[in-house]
């Protein structure tokens, strides 16, 4: 059931935000969902005669909670234009309590990695993988007119990681792929290295199915139906201290015969302006692939 916690207009549709009990995480989880106007109008009509729209989620970076997308990323022009739903989970679970869980920015509290950890203290509740492969995108579209069948994924930086791994290990949930700036080789810097040794332990071998680069360079997955597309700023901070590593993945696509656009951008740092300055590219790519379903092309 959901929680309905406030709701704004925008470009015709509506921006909302939800809480709701969570079996996967066992504790209350927060996202935010825009639906574009023919969505909105069903949910406000109780669902009177509309058919449900396609869906992307958004995977956000370090630090971030369900509301930064909705209010940083510029994306519900875009998405009300090409008549798409956008869904952004909040990025770990809150309130489990557990031991060290707000001692660092980058593992615990805003650092969930979407992954499902395997260790002490962190099993039992940061569950982000099932939470957002098994329950979420189930719920979404039992309660909102939101269509199952056409799905796509994105995100930025551990939610462009987030993306690009649940895309290509889930591919007939998430239908599109997509990620600006992500942290594409985690098992190979320093904050992919942190937090996996924190969530799933010393052995480097069970990192991989984490791992974009490494799924697809060692065939741990076949390349996803759909052409991949990525950004990366060269301005970025981040990609110079060795965190991001697109060439990895890149090089990870050749390998597999993934189709790939990788775009990298001068002057472009990692935050949001960048992430802003691309929205529109990133909604036409997936709308490209979700609404042709529903067409049948």
């Amino acid at each position: 059931m959901l929680e309905l916690l406030s709701e704004h207009q925008a470009f015709g549709g509506v921006q909302r935000f939800y809480r709701h009990a969570s079996a996967e995480i066992g504790l209350p989880m927060r996202f935010s969902v825009f639906l574009p106007n023919v969505a909105a109008d069903a949910v406000a009509s109780r669902g009177a005669n509309a058919d449900p729209v396609p869906g992307l989620f958004y995977l956000a970076g370090l630090t971030c909670t369900e509301e930064t997308f909705p209010t940083k990323g510029g994306a519900q022009q875009h998405a009300a234009r090409h008549g798409l739903a956008l869904i952004a989970p909040d990025t770990s679970p809150r309130g489990a309590g557990l031991p060290g869980e707000t001692d660092a920015w980058d593992v615990g509290v805003g650092a969930g990695f979407y992954v499902d950890a395997t260790e002490a203290p962190w099993r039992d509740r940061y569950r982000m993988y099932s939470y957002l492969v098994n329950e979420l995108p189930a719920l979404v579209a039992r309660e909102l007119p939101v269509d199952a069948a056409r799905l796509g994924i994105f995100g930025h930086s551990m939610g462009g990681h987030g993306a690009l791994v649940l895309g290509l290990r889930n591919p007939d949930l998430f239908k599109s792929i997509s990620a600006f700036a992500p942290i594409a080789a985690p098992s190979d810097c320093a904050w992919g290295r942190k937090a996996f040794g924190h969530y799933l332990g010393g052995d480097v071998r069970r990192w991989a199915d984490y791992d974009a680069s490494r799924l697809l360079g060692a065939g741990g997955v076949a390349p996803h139906a759909q052409p991949i597309l990525v950004d990366q700023g060269l301005a970025d901070a981040f990609l110079h201290d060795g965190q991001l590593l697109p060439e990895a993945f890149e090089a990870a696509c050749a390998q597999a015969g993934q189709a790939l656009t990788l775009r990298r951008h001068p002057g472009y740092d990692h935050g949001y302006y960048f992430v802003s300055s691309f929205m529109g590219d990133h909604i036409a790519h997936h709308a490209a692939i979700l609404n042709a379903r529903s067409t049948g092309v």
